[in-house]
């Protein structure tokens, strides 16, 4: 009995202390090899220091080990167990698990990795690191490496879109905006609100400049500004907590770089935006307008309105509304016109004059288009969709490199359409005698 107790209780500890092993592309570190491996190498390392028993080091385990695979031979990997190895954490003033640090050129000055915890962002981390490196032995210099740092000030570090808030301003700008806010409560000294600040820089002008001010990246001092960081129990930085309208605010929590901070924007963004418009083609100016802004234009060619009558027609631009409201978050653009209006522009996309409806989604900016093989059906037309989104389905050059003259044309009143009217024929000054008579002449 003694010796199977021994036996489960020597498996469970295995099993504890086995987060990584010599099958992986992580490379264990310890005391003894951690200088000739780290410190003494020229590569750059990404280091995770972990305990067993965290379970944030066990659910970022299998995503460090992606990123390792996919860095092998271009960036090295590594992890510590800093609960095994307390003296190796203490030296790298580790407090809390999992931390993982960057090695560059100056293996003396390593960074925090503040970023996500995908292998995603692990990788693009790590490359942006490694272009740092490199660029600075270009240019000479092989120390004082930060990791993207310089990169990152380049990458516009300008904090001109941030907007600073303070007790005084922040409820008339915030409280019930209209706008989704997210905002960074910091303090001047906090090491981790110093390397956030460029991040934070970059992503607020972009995110200005993509959802055209709807949402609005802001900065809070909190030390100055206590009565703001006392209502929402600010108690370590930077904090970031996002403010929409009717809602109570909650805390963002996601990765700390640029690319992360854009993502969870436009997420915000194109949960409270309303779908895009669905524009009848009536002009030059519609098409050209709604395909350069957007990624890509959906382009529905609907039949005649005497084929299908107002509520057939209404059917159609139903089914468009719905798939305009599930991908509202591709930000693309949507428009439709009757069979025959552009006949012109049917032709360029493989439609011309046949199996009406039809749609094609074109990529205006590499004048390329994919034709929907399937039903013009919310299921048909979403498999399509679907397809799109991930880069898959086959696509072809529009007709002539370019879109063709579009015709202005009325728009359409709403209504059943009605046939045109004949002209009525004056039969007064007819002699029916004559025609009575025409057999005989």
């Amino acid at each position: 009995l003694l010796f199977v107790v021994g036996t489960v209780s020597c498996t469970l500890f295995l099993a504890v202390n086995g987060l990584y092993s010599a099958s992986d592309d992580v490379i264990e570190l310890t005391p003894t090899n951690f200088n000739k491996e780290v410190i003494q190498s020229d590569s750059l390392w990404l280091v995770e220091f972990y305990a067993p028993w965290c379970g944030h080091c066990q659910r970022l385990t299998p995503e460090w080990k992606k990123a390792a695979t996919a860095l092998k031979g271009v960036v090295k990997v590594g992890a510590v167990d800093a609960d095994k190895h307390q003296s190796l954490g203490g030296q790298y003033g580790v407090r809390g698990f999992p931390t993982i640090k960057i090695f560059g050129a100056n293996k003396n000055k390593a960074e925090d990795y503040q970023g996500g915890r995908t292998s995603d962002a692990i990788v693009d981390a790590a490359l942006s690191a490694l272009r740092s490196l490199v660029k600075e032995r270009l240019s000479g210099r092989s120390g004082g490496y930060s990791s993207g740092k310089q990169s990152r000030e380049s990458r516009g570090g300008d904090k001109k879109d941030v907007i600073e808030l303070t007790d005084d301003s922040f409820d008339k700008n915030v409280i019930n905006s209209d706008d989704v806010w997210m905002v960074e409560f910091y303090a001047p000294w906090c090491g981790h609100c110093k390397n956030l600040e460029p991040e934070w820089a970059a992503a607020a002008t972009e995110v200005k400049e993509q959802t055209k001010g709807k949402v609005k990246l802001a900065a809070v001092d909190a030390t100055v500004n206590q009565v703001l960081a006392s209502r929402y129990g600010i108690r370590g930085f930077p904090t970031i907590k996002i403010f929409q309208k009717g809602e109570d605010p909650v805390d963002y929590d996601g990765g700390r770089t640029r690319s992360d901070i854009i993502a969870r924007a436009l997420d915000l963004f194109s949960d409270n935006a309303p779908p895009p418009e669905l524009l009848e083609i009536i002009s030059e100016d519609v098409l050209k307008s709604t395909c350069d802004a957007h990624q890509l234009c959906i382009i529905s060619v609907l039949p005649h309105i005497l084929d299908t009558g107002a509520s057939g027609r209404n059917s159609y631009l139903d089914v468009m509304l719905k798939m305009a409201e599930k991908y509202k978050k591709k930000m693309w653009g949507w428009l439709w016109t009757e069979a025959g209006a552009q006949s012109d522009l049917e032709s360029s996309l493989g439609i011309g004059g046949f199996g009406y409806p039809a749609m094609a989604a074109v990529n205006a900016r590499k004048m390329k288009f994919a034709l929907l093989k399937g039903s013009f059906s919310e299921q048909g037309i979403n498999e399509f969709l679907r397809e799109l989104s991930v880069g898959r389905g086959s696509t072809a050059p529009v007709g002539g490199g370019a879109f063709p003259k579009i015709h202005s044309v009325e728009p359409w009143d709403g209504k059943d359409g009605e046939l045109p009217v004949e002209d009525d024929i004056d039969l007064s000054d007819v002699d029916l005698d004559d025609w009575d008579n025409k057999d005989e002449l």
